[in-house]
């Protein structure tokens, strides 16, 4: 039984120490916003790890066609490519971003996301999403 406990504890430490990391880079990044609207992700185009990194507005709004989560863009009208690939993104209701490559593992931005995605990639290619 002490086994069950200490694993415990370590997981109770550990998601409090990101839910404390997460919690903060979320206000400072709405709070540091040059566009003024408090919370929106800004814009970015960087190469990280060797790869092409990209983040904006999108002006659709939806998937083309279906989708991940059953149509609609979860993505608060933002759209984040790796290599030119869209990577699909969600924002959940903390402020926190998501993506289909790090589902499980909240950022508080979507270039945070897209790096995050490119960790986890390990050099694979980014596929396109099938939207049907």
């Amino acid at each position: 039984m002490p086994e069950l406990s200490r694993r415990r504890a370590l997981t109770t430490a550990a998601a409090l120490a990101a839910t404390a990391a997460t919690g903060t880079a979320a206000a400072h990044s709405a709070n540091a916003t040059p566009s003024g609207s408090p919370g929106s992700p800004d814009a970015f185009d960087e190469v990280y790890k060797g790869r092409r990194i990209q983040g904006r507005p999108s002006s659709g709004g939806g998937h083309h066609g279906g989708g991940h989560h059953g149509g609609g863009h979860h993505g608060g009208g933002f759209a984040v490519y790796v290599d030119g690939v869209e990577l699909h993104v969600m924002r959940n209701a903390d402020g926190s971003w998501i993506s289909v490559i790090s589902h499980y593992a909240p950022v508080p931005t979507p270039r945070a996301a897209a790096r995050a995605a490119v960790d986890e990639l390990q050099g694979a290619r980014l596929l396109p999403f099938p939207t049907n």
